[in-house]
């Protein structure tokens, strides 16, 4: 069944939408060099690279074409009964990679072709002839035969027909001296071949990587799209988000994984077999320690699995808290709660690192075990084999440290394989688990617009038949519901108006409809096309216009008619660059009003059937809100389509042709607005105590009130597009230096030094175990008089034990030093941005610094210290056979100069760009996160637009980039392995014609005896890995710093001053008077003031209003106050202190504050009301009680209950009651209430405002409000026009006078 599926797709991978026709046109020789990377090279070494210079992926890494092919595979796995994503992934790409797995068996068995070479050619050395008896069987010969048959042929057609003399001379001497060259010959020889084929496979298997990379990033991304609300509640945000960072990458890592996992046994066997070849059944003693390691390598990878798999979940929650303080660091610092939430952050970080540590010093056993195998293999075996009776030899002494050498790499690199499997499959686990998430709307139940006909009524936009809807995605009962037993009819081109107390359920009714919820029970049906404006409105980061095309044509004359309509002329003419200014992140730079006027302006573009409006006239002024309702929801651009209107607005419930009232998930009542009066509901529909003021004004021309503003200076809303969102800044040039410093500062300078000396002394160890094994060989070799056997073996053994533990020694003093650095990085990080200003968030999308936290944190913590330990191994390496060539050949020092002249160029070329590369890299994943964030909170929006193919093109063009990227950093460390491994060819041939030379005399200087010969010849064969690795790893650990150069630019970002001198009073403020005295403020130095010379007093304990339309400075009010911009001019004063004086958090926790957009996090309701502790249950209570929520939290469980992220398990409404009563529990002398009711019904707003002026009696109360009616009974109220303040006064008083500002508001107000 399975077979027809791999084969159809493996012909898709294989042929691909052919999108680079360059790649077709590479020559076969191009390819194997990797020259088509050059071009990207010289552009690299002259000036800082840009995307333009990047190399174009070919047809077949396409992200949109890689995902078709892992999506079909994914669906078809789906119809399985226990769906595992790693069974889709073998269908998308087995095929290509089992190919691969064929190239990987001939380059593995070309490894070791060397230590054979090598073997024969020390006999040539010892013995002077060939043909001469060998310790070794006849199946070498064989092997060797045919190994060497037609490079022989080859070589003597080569040197014949040119008849070098040095060949000639060597061949008129005999044939061995011609066979020894051969050897000499073809030992270079294979290296150069096996640079090729390992070169070869890497970029094939990279290319691959890349493929699924893409294939897995937008798979996790269109689930999200597709994914409902109520799915969605079973995983948090930052363990989606961490799908998305780090299983993504682990998953990737399973094509490294699953080759070695069989690879490296059996290049283990191998070396084996050969082992036994040269020293009989001695090698049984070396066998037995690896065999002895395996269980407790078992045992380990168990262990280390187990800390894994913790560690991830609080890496999940850890960025889930690190997003949460992102997402509402303004209304944090308001609270002056930061630093609790920088503590909670912290506590899970070191949970975190506990698992981390756990994990690391496991892994530092796996390294000393695995380094301090082939020393131990030697001793055992050599020891062993000269108890036996053998004599040693420089053969086979030397052709056995070859193939222990061959076994340092599987026997090193085993652990790490099964750790990235173990971290693989966990990830696919996730992954599988997140994929598997039901995706259905309840299809049976949503019908497509055009077979809506077939289901309901055609004169019915949507139909609801006892439908039960719940928002959790699990199989609750009934009780868990939050709709119940719904009954509606909503015919076509209505308006209809859902009203209701707070939470009774009217947000929900909307999300039901559009397919968000768990349908339990019953049936939804809808027809037409659906447009939404959910109550906390959803703003793109991009232009105006973006927002409001949403992915459509630009239509001229409907666009200009609906800004019109939204009242967002004025505002867009305002604006720097008009609608093309660029919004930040969730409209950071936006009032409240401007966004619900803009996600409204969305909706009503789209030209929708169905449009589900909720609460779009609560954040907006009166004048705005009436024109809004005049000339856009029953203006004409709406006419002809159904309304569906959440709403508290009286002018809107009278002007709806249907009224459905909701309480506590139920239908309570459906009628006509003009039956509502009369009905038993009618306190929904009381007007105020002036409306009759306003009732024969009734057609007042908004127009004029809205579009007569005459400011033409910009405020807060509207900065200039290049300042709003500051572009992602990269560095030039190498990794600076004091990057280095500053690493090795955070791993500790004592940590650094230990590193440095015991990684020297390790290899000193291991290199003085060589030598005492050649002067071995020498003495026994000779007549001269040696040492006994035991004696040999006992200064064998201390090299041994020496060696073991000062591997020990480096493995721990790295794992510490990493995980040091990686807990000072994050604190340090942390604490940098929890100081930061309000303006530095302003500015950086979230996702941007979210990056920092888990892309780049991740980096530090696990894969620098590991590519820094490979480094430093491949560095003392390099220098210990350095040191031991020149010692042994003098000649080699000839090549040190011209080789360190060509590596040095080769370096420099290569690191230009690579550290370019890497920078660009970073740059390109940031996109892929900020959008990925962005969709996550507005994917509901999202599907509602049915714009998911829009999102999804926009996802995989940052995706594309970001393989560009990868594509051309693989390709271009492959450029250089591929060269560096071809100059270790050439050190290898050099060494090994000189040894052949020197044996006979032909050169001045003799070379010593066979084992040093021989010593020198088994060194120069690792050269050609060892040299390439090092600089591999030089290159990919300066790509792995620029995690630290990015956290450390973080580090440098302005701070607030959170600490100043003077003490202050406990009890301050005792009479809570607020005085503003000609202040000035901007939210940056280059844009003009949103307050301007703003002065007045507000007496302690009274209540004052603060009224004005969008954009007028209401809360630039409070953010000064709050400090949280700072005052151009002028000074403020709270009861005679200067606030400047005060501590910042100090005088923040000082005031209470509910924040515009009310903020729950997830943890316990006591906790989101009293995160400090200071209040008891009682108080709790009382407080819930005043603020008309206490029947809400009992109902849900009481003060114990979960809330779940961002305060989703309650309505918008609850939330700021909720927040409301938090504030109230502060018992501050100043209450600052930011539209505390703008969410809530007009009766609850009542009750509220009765609850805020008896039980606030000694406070000083500043409320911002749209609803006149809640600043009717105030003391004062302040009047802000443009930033200024144009009128003050008693509001009775002020009502009073019919050509006062205030008599215009309350005219233009029936709410």
């Amino acid at each position: 069944m399975e077979e027809p599926l791999l084969s159809a797709h493996v012909e898709d991978v294989e042929r691909g939408p052919q999108l680079d026709s360059k790649d077709n046109a590479e020559s076969i020789w191009d390819v194997m060099t990797f020259r088509s990377i050059t071009s990207v090279m010289n552009h690299g070494i002259v000036k800082q690279l840009d995307f333009e210079d990047l190399l174009c992926l070919p047809g077949d890494m396409d992200p949109a074409f890689c995902h078709n092919v892992l999506s079909s595979c994914w669906q078809d796995e789906e119809g399985r009964p226990e769906p595992f994503l790693l069974k889709a992934i073998f269908y998308a790409y087995g095929w290509p990679y089992l190919r691969l797995g064929v190239l990987k068996v001939f380059n593995d068995g070309l490894g070791f072709v060397g230590p054979l070479l090598l073997n024969r050619l020390i006999h040539f050395l010892q013995q002077g002839v060939l043909h001469s008896p060998y310790p070794y069987t006849s199946s070498n010969s064989c092997i060797m035969k045919s190994l060497l048959l037609s490079s022989c042929v080859c070589l003597r057609t080569f040197f014949n027909r040119r008849r070098l003399y040095f060949c000639y001379n060597f061949h008129s001497s005999g044939s061995p001296h011609w066979d020894g060259l051969l050897l000499a010959l073809s030992l270079g020889l294979t290296s150069v071949l096996k640079s090729f084929l390992d070169t070869q496979y890497s970029f094939r298997l990279a290319k691959l990587k890349l493929k699924l990379r893409s294939s897995i990033m937008t798979i996790i991304y269109n689930k999200c799209l597709c994914l409902t609300l109520a799915a969605q509640s079973r995983f948090s945000e930052g363990e989606i988000q961490t799908f998305m960072s780090v299983d993504a990458d682990r998953t990737v890592n399973l094509c490294n994984s699953f080759h070695d996992i069989w690879s490296l046994p059996l290049q283990i066997g191998v070396a084996l077999y050969l082992l036994y070849t040269q020293v009989r059944f001695a090698f049984l003693a070396g066998l037995a320690i690896t065999i002895l390691l395996i269980p407790v390598n078992k045992w380990i990878s168990e262990l280390i699995a187990n800390a894994t798999e913790k560690m991830m979940k609080q890496k999940d929650e850890r960025v889930r808290r690190t997003g949460e303080i992102l997402s509402h660091i303004r209304t944090l610092k308001m609270y002056g709660w930061e630093q609790l939430f920088s503590k909670w952050v912290m506590e899970t970080r070191n949970l975190e690192v506990k698992h981390l540590a756990t994990r690391k010093y496991l892994d530092a056993w796996c390294v000393f075990f695995w380094a301090a195998t082939p020393t131990l293999f030697s001793l055992c075996t050599f020891g062993l084999f000269s108890l036996m009776g053998y004599q040693l030899d420089a053969a086979t002494v030397f052709t056995c440290l070859a193939l222990f050498n061959n076994l340092i790499s599987p026997l090193n690199s085993f652990p790490w394989v099964i750790n990235g499997l173990i971290d693989a499959f966990i990830s696919t686990r996730r992954l599988s688990r997140f994929l598997r998430c039901s995706v259905s709307k309840h299809e049976e139940n949503v019908i497509s617009p055009g077979d809506g006909s077939n289901i309901i009524p055609k004169d019915m936009a949507a139909v609801m038949n006892d439908a039960c809807c719940a928002w959790s995605s699990s199989d609750d009962k009934l009780e868990s519901t939050v709709l119940n037993h719904m009954n509606l009819s909503l015919p076509k081109g209505a308006v209809i108006a859902v009203i209701g107390e707070v939470g009774s359920g009217k947000s929900s009714l909307l999300c039901a409809i559009l397919g968000e919820m768990k349908l339990i029970k019953g049936s939804i049906h809808s027809s037409g096309s659906v447009a939404y404006v959910p109550q906390v409105p959803w703003i793109l980061a991009g232009t105006i216009r973006d927002n409001i095309l949403f992915g459509r044509n630009y239509d001229s004359e409907r666009y200009l008619n609906t800004i019109k309509v939204c009242a967002l002329d004025i505002d867009i003419s305002l604006m720097a660059g008009g609608d093309m200014a660029y919004i930040g992140e969730q409209g950071v730079n936006l009032s409240g009003g401007q966004r619900a006027r803009l996600a409204l302006a969305r909706a009503i573009y789209q030209g929708s059937d169905l449009y589900l409006l909720d609460d779009v006239l609560s954040a907006v002024d009166a004048h705005v809100a009436r024109w809004i309702l005049q000339n856009a929801i029953l203006g004409p651009l709406m006419s002809q389509t159904t309304r569906i209107l959440c709403t508290h607005n009286v002018q809107a419930i009278s002007s709806a042709d249907l009224v459905i009232v909701l309480d506590k998930g139920e239908v309570r009542w459906t009628g006509s607005s003009v039956d509502l009066v009369a009905s038993s509901h009618s306190s929904f529909f009381q007007q105020n105590e002036f409306d009759a003021m306003c009732s024969g004004q009734q057609e007042l021309v908004l127009d004029n009130s809205i579009h007569g503003r005459e400011n033409k200076e910009h405020t807060h809303s509207t900065e200039v597009v290049e300042e709003i969102i500051e572009e992602e800044q990269r560095k030039e040039g190498r990794v600076e230096i004091s990057v280095y410093k500053n690493y090795a500062s955070y791993a500790g300078w004592f940590v650094t030094i230990v590193i440095c000396l015991s990684a020297i002394l390790m290899q000193a160890t291991r290199n003085g175990n060589d030598l005492w094994l050649s002067y071995w060989v020498d003495t026994t070799g000779t007549s001269q008089k040696g040492f006994s056997t035991s004696f040999y073996l006992v200064v064998l053994s201390i090299f041994c034990a020496a060696n073991s533990f000062l591997t020990l020694v480096r493995a721990f003093s790295f794992a510490f030093g990493g995980l040091q650095a990686a807990v000072q990085v994050h604190n340090r990080l942390l604490d940098k941005l929890i100081d930061a200003p309000v303006q530095f968030f302003v500015q950086t999308p979230s996702g941007r610094i979210l990056n920092r936290f888990s892309s780049d944190l991740y980096t530090i913590d696990d894969s620098l210290p590991f590519m820094l330990n490979i480094l430093v191994a491949n560095f003392v390496g390099l220098l210990g056979i350095a040191v031991v060539l020149s010692y042994v050949q003098v000649f080699f020092l000839l090549l040190v100069l011209p080789f360190w002249l060509i590596y040095s160029k080769l370096q420099f070329f290569y690191r230009s760009t690579s550290r370019e590369l890497r920078r660009l890299d970073s740059v390109s994943r940031s996109p892929i996160y900020a959008t990925f964030t962005e969709t996550l909170k507005g994917s509901s929006t999202i599907r509602a637009f049915k714009s998911e193919e829009f999102f999804q093109h926009k996802f995989t063009e940052h995706v594309t980039l970001y393989q560009r990227t990868s594509y051309s950093e693989t390709i271009a460390s492959l450029w250089l392995s591929l060269r560096l491994q071809l100059i270790g060819a050439f050190i290898v041939t050099f060494v090994a014609v000189m040894a052949v030379a020197g044996s006979r005399s032909y050169l001045p200087v003799d070379f010593g005896t066979p084992g040093l010969v021989g010593l020198a010849l088994s060194y120069a064969s690792p050269i050609v890995s060892l040299l390439g690795n090092f600089l591999t790893s030089f290159a990919e650990t300066e790509k792995e710093l620029v995690s630290v150069e990015r956290a450390l630019e973080y580090m440098d970002i302005p701070q607030e001053v959170v600490e100043e001198s003077k003490a202050q009073d406990p009890h301050w403020p005792i009479r809570g008077m607020i005085e503003y005295k000609n202040v000035t403020m901007r939210y940056m130095p280059t844009l003009p003031p949103a307050l301007r010379d703003v002065t007045f007093t507000i007496a302690g304990g009274t209540q004052v209003g603060i009224i004005g339309r969008t954009g007028a400075g209401k809360s630039s009010i409070l953010n000064a106050l709050f400090r949280l911009s700072p005052v151009s001019s002028g000074y403020i004063l709270v009861d005679g202190l200067n606030i400047v004086d005060v501590p910042v958090r100090d005088l923040r926790s000082r005031l209470a504050v509910v924040p515009q957009s009310p903020f729950l996090f997830q943890g316990s309701l006591r906790d989101n009301l009293d995160p400090l502790g200071k209040s008891n249950d009682t108080t709790m209570w009382e407080i819930l009680e005043k603020c008309h929520v206490k029947g809400e939290v009992e109902a849900a469980g009481g003060l114990d209950i979960h809330v779940q992220e961002s305060g989703t398990s309650f309505s918008v409404g609850q939330r700021q009651l909720l927040c409301l009563a938090r504030a109230l529990l502060k018992s501050s002398k100043v209450l600052c209430l930011d539209e505390c009711t703008a969410n809530v019904d007009a009766q609850t707003a009542r009750l509220l405002q009765n609850t805020i002026s008896s039980g606030c009696r000694g406070m000083t109360v500043v409320t911002i409000a749209h609803r006149i009616s809640t600043v009717l009974d105030m003391d004062d109220i302040l009047i802000l026009e443009q930033g200024k303040l144009v009128e003050k006064g008693n509001p009775q008083a002020l009502l009073a006078d019919p050509s006062s500002k205030f008599s215009s508001f309350a005219k233009a107000s029936t709410m």
